[in-house]
């Protein structure tokens, strides 16, 4: 366990205390803490919240021990028998207090006493590291709770498709869980997004990385909580400015196009001439309505952010002047019970121009021929209600809903030129490039259903938390409820269709469809695909109940229970997927080894379920409408895009998808079952002398039920042939089906060709599919240091991550489907597929921190080292002669069948193709907070990726390019793709008052 708390001013009384004694206090969703000690037996102890004036008396009971829960971070005075103590209490964890006789002195002769840092948490065993606001700001990190939660061990930077979100402990980027003032705020569309708030208006933020209680679920990965500033009985106010201008900025790398035969001169990947610009600037002010009761916390937030991006055939701008906001009130009715209110508004409008070369023109210089303009929305508003009561000394409840509305992406309806022409490629000179042809707009390649209206994720919760304390338990249960709806639209190809133009240039023929067709042929392929609108909901319910029992003074331990169950829906409102009584177990315990809070030994093992998302929903039980065609053809028109000469039709229509709404049964395995992973912690931590502490952990994470999606038909086929169902209806099974991979399925069939479903139970076999196997191990070495002048954070992290599936998501494919990647679409997709997986990062370096150079100066410094990713070698799956060519061949080149430079195929396991380099990153800054400001003032100066670093990050890892029928060896395999962030700075200035 790792926490970065590095005391508190000197001005202030700061201890670090050891009594031998722990509170196995949990926290609900951890938007409070708690702190707990001991004194005489039966003696008064009063706590007062310092920033607000309220207080709390509490009894202890008759082995001296006391605790108060469910408290608001902030700065506390404990008084009892004339001893009083000053403690700060942290989102998410457990401040210890001795007021025994001689733990400390009077109140108003109390000096500062102690060590530079907290003693070590004995109250939990969490794996968890928390940074307050002030903290944060010390850091050359980047303002965003990625970012921070990145500086946990046991992290490491996703894929760059996915926005570099964090992974936790080797899951996918799309297994976390996201937390505001204790609201789940992560967006289950996809799982890879979460609710935000202007970073100004964060106080702490916590990072749990393994071993967290029975209140938390839906989630497999990590989990980051946030709390927000709220107001105090001291009036503030103040604001920041903060610009990123980028001509400060380093130009990234071009990377040069392989293919010497190609007659396109642009480079492979062009980014040396990107610029970015942005500016942000925040004003809040905060304080008492009424003293002691009634606080207020307002801020709000504007920017004014500039992209410019130049690709080989078109640039982009992009601007966004969005404000944004957050208000906060807090009532403490009374000391007993307290009231608070978030509202935050993070909606952002980004205003897009797309521009093309004119007449061929030199591209990454300007912008020319304007094709389009329009505007992005994301983003909503978040309102969360929370009520705390203090029922009695012993007796917490606490209750909490909130709302959420988060707009997709949503793209303002184009009024183009051409907006009602077919989309159009031109391959005829080779089938590899994409040459735009006919009226169309290549910046409207679909039409989105204008009556729908916006895209829209709506979430819905209320929890409920009672925690009871007696004797040496501390019992905790309760509710946790949400109904999330996703809005979808339904779109189409511009003009209805997407036509691509091609021309048989091998002397032996082109097999297409299969046929074969013989040199000289012209023919084109016809798409048509089309998606139904609606909305569809997913309905999450749970309840736990957990104890954590102090055996004794030394010992804790913790037992939890979380049963949950998922509920999926269709538009119509049917579920197609519930999953009931998932049962989920916790259990750890934590040893005061010395009984003095110097040294720790704790260990946890925990079961942990993940809901399907409600994309998921969306693609599999919407109506979708997907055929692929081929024609003869005399050529086309380039005017239109349109085939001229339509002849006959090449080979059979292959349907992907008819455009019916599918039966709900036909959707998942009768028998499925969630995802679940179990997880095994075991670490110890020590303190070594008064300014520094050191720890060590070792985890292991096994996925034990993997979900995915199977989109074949030979499976149905064979079992039907091998029964004797002769009359069995292909076409009455989904064009995709959930199932638990390497598992028997129920299957509902129209078995007897009557129309009618009929549920039987397909044996693993039939779908030749191993089980889902994703497991982790790592050691953590970590440690943690504060002298008078300096305080510094690091940790190293050796760890493995292996199987054949990555998880929710498909970083290598960049494929966002959550849960329904292609990896179990059919079996030979997963031909080769075991090896190190993509967030497989086996050593990592972190360390990070700041050092007062005078009263008035400071510099941080943030170091990261890593090594680098594994490559794999991607092709196309041969034809194997069975019903599942077709639709085989409508994927890209995306298998682990390696595609060589003499035009054979091989298949290759993955990370065959090695890994990218290892990379280290060094950031810095430095500030200035002048006494001639009286201190109201800080400047500061980051310098990102100070040294300029710039390794390649990622490469083109398919080695085949064009249709699954040409197959060709693609010249660019293993060319760079990504490289890491050049050196950018920061400049901020900031006044409090």
């Amino acid at each position: 366990m790792q926490r970065s708390r590095f005391g508190l001013r000197r001005s202030v009384l700061c201890v670090a205390l050891g009594v031998g004694m722990v509170s196995g206090s949990a926290f609900a969703q951890s938007s409070v803490g708690s702190l707990f000690g001991k004194t005489s037996a039966g003696t008064h102890v009063v706590i007062e919240n310092k920033d607000t004036g309220t207080s709390r008396e509490l009894v202890a009971d008759s082995e001296g021990r006391f605790q108060a829960s469910q408290l608001a971070p902030g700065t506390y005075t404990v008084t009892a028998n004339g001893v009083a103590k000053t403690v700060a209490v942290r989102v998410g964890t457990g401040s210890e207090v001795n007021l025994e006789a001689g733990g400390a002195g009077q109140l108003d002769t109390v000096r500062v006493v102690g060590d530079r840092i907290n003693a070590i948490d004995v109250s939990s065993t969490e794996s968890t590291t928390t940074l307050t606001a002030k903290e944060i700001q010390a850091l050359p990190v980047q303002r965003d709770v990625t970012n921070v939660a990145l500086l946990a061990p046991g992290t490491v930077k996703g894929d760059t498709g996915f926005g570099n979100l964090a992974s936790f402990g080797g899951a996918s980027v799309a297994e976390n869980g996201y937390y505001i003032n204790g609201f789940d705020v992560t967006n289950i569309r996809t799982f890879l997004s979460y609710a935000t708030l202007p970073f100004e208006a964060l106080a702490e933020q916590q990072t749990k990385t393994g071993g967290y209680g029975a209140e938390y679920g839906r989630s497999l990965g990590g989990v980051v909580n946030i709390v927000t500033k709220r107001g105090t009985n001291d009036f503030k106010y103040g604001g920041s400015v903060y610009w990123s201008p980028s001509s400060l900025s380093s130009s990234k790398k071009d990377v040069a196009w392989r293919n010497p035969s190609a007659t396109d001169p642009a480079l492979y990947v062009y980014e040396s001439q990107d610029r970015s610009d942005e500016l942000t600037y925040n004003a809040y002010a905060s304080g008492p309505i009424v003293r002691d009761r009634l606080f207020f916390f307002g801020l709000v937030s504007g920017q004014d952010n500039t992209t410019d991006q130049y690709r080989r055939e078109h640039s982009y701008h992009t601007s966004n002047t969005s404000p944004q906001g957050m208000v906060k009130l807090d009532w403490n009715i009374t000391d007993d019970h307290r009231v608070e209110v978030t509202a935050i508004d993070n909606r952002e409008i980004v205003s897009h121009r797309d521009y093309s070369y004119a007449n061929g023109g030199e591209f990454g210089r300007t912008h020319d021929d304007l094709d389009a303009e329009y505007d992005i929305e994301t983003g909503g508003r978040i309102y969360i209600g929370k009520y705390t009561g203090y029922l009695t000394d012993n007796l917490t409840l606490s209750l909490e809903a909130g709302r959420l509305t988060y707009s997709n992406s949503n793209r303002n309806p184009l009024n183009l030129e051409g907006a009602d022409c077919v989309r159009a490629f031109d391959s005829q000179a080779n089938s590899a490039v994409t040459n735009y042809t006919g009226c169309w707009n290549p910046s409207q390649a679909t039409i989105i259903d204008p009556t729908f209206g916006k895209e829209k994720d709506i979430r819905n919760s209320r929890r409920a938390d009672v925690e009871w304390v007696f004797g040496p338990h501390t019992l905790r249960f309760g509710y946790d409820g949400e109904k999330f709806e996703s809005g979808h639209a339904g779109t189409t190809y511009t003009g209805g269709a997407y036509w691509r133009h091609y021309y048989v240039y091998q002397a032996a023929g082109r097999r297409v469809n299969g046929v074969t067709l013989p040199f000289g042929t012209h023919y084109a392929r016809r798409w048509i695909s089309q998606t139904s609108s609606g909305s569809y909901s997913v309905e999450n319910t749970a309840y736990y109940l957990e104890d954590s029992w102090q055996i004794t003074d030394n010992w804790l331990i913790y037992g939890g229970l979380r049963n949950e169950t998922f509920d999926n829906k269709n538009a119509q409102g049917n579920t197609f997927v519930k999953a009931n009584n998932n049962i989920a177990p916790r259990l750890g315990f934590s040893w005061n080894v010395n009984g003095d809070s110097t040294a720790k030994l704790f260990g946890s093992a925990g079961r942990y379920y993940i809901p399907v998302s409600s994309n998921t929903n969306i693609r599999g039980s919407g109506a979708e409408l997907f055929t692929e065609e081929f024609f003869n053809t005399s050529g086309f028109d380039p005017a239109t895009g349109l085939p001229t000469g339509l002849g006959a039709q090449i080979g059979p229509k292959n349907v992907t998808s008819d455009g019916s709404v599918p039966d709900p049964r036909t959707l998942a395995a009768g028998n499925l079952k969630p995802m679940f992973q179990d997880e095994f912690i075991l670490g110890y931590q020590q303190r070594l002398n008064s300014i520094w502490t050191a720890g060590i952990k070792g985890v292991y994470r096994s996925v034990k039920n993997g979900m995915d999606d199977w989109c074949s038909l030979k499976a149905y086929k064979d079992f039907a042939d091998d029964n004797g169902y002769t009359n069995f209806d292909i076409d009455s099974v989904a064009s995709c089906f959930l199932l638990n991979p390497g598992k028997d399925a129920q299957v509902a069939m129209d078995i007897n060709g009557d129309g009618n479903l009929v549920d039987v139970t397909i044996p693993a076999r039939y779908f030749g599919l191993p089980k889902y196997k994703r497991e982790y191990r790592a050691i953590e070495l970590s440690a943690e240091g504060r002298g008078d002048r300096w305080w510094l954070q690091g940790s190293y992290t050796w760890s493995k991550s292996y199987g054949n599936v990555e998880g929710y998501v498909n970083s290598s494919l960049e494929q966002a489907d959550a849960g329904a990647t292609q990896d179990f679409d059919n079996e030979h997709f997963e031909d080769g597929a075991y090896g190190d997986l993509p967030n497989d990062r086996r050593h990592t370096l972190k360390l990070f921190g700041n050092y007062d150079l005078t009263s008035e100066w400071s510099v941080g410094g943030n170091l990261l080292v890593q090594s680098g990713r594994p490559v794999n070698c991607f092709g196309f799956v041969p034809q194997f002669g069975n019903i599942d060519d077709s639709k085989l061949a409508l994927y890209s080149g995306s298998s682990f069948y390696c595609k060589l430079p003499d035009g054979t195929t091989e298949l290759r396991s993955r990370g065959s193709a090695g890994r990218t380099p290892s990379t280290w990153n060094f950031d810095a800054s430095v500030s200035y907070v002048p006494q001639w400001a009286g201190k109201h003032l800080t400047l500061n100066m980051t310098v990102f990726n100070l040294f300029n670093n710039q390794k390649v990050t990622e490469y083109n890892e398919f080695s085949a390019s064009g249709s699954a029928a040409a197959n060709t060896y693609d010249q660019n395999f293993l060319n760079a793709v990504n490289f890491q962030s050049p050196r950018s700075v920061l400049f901020s200035a900031r006044v409090d008052f």
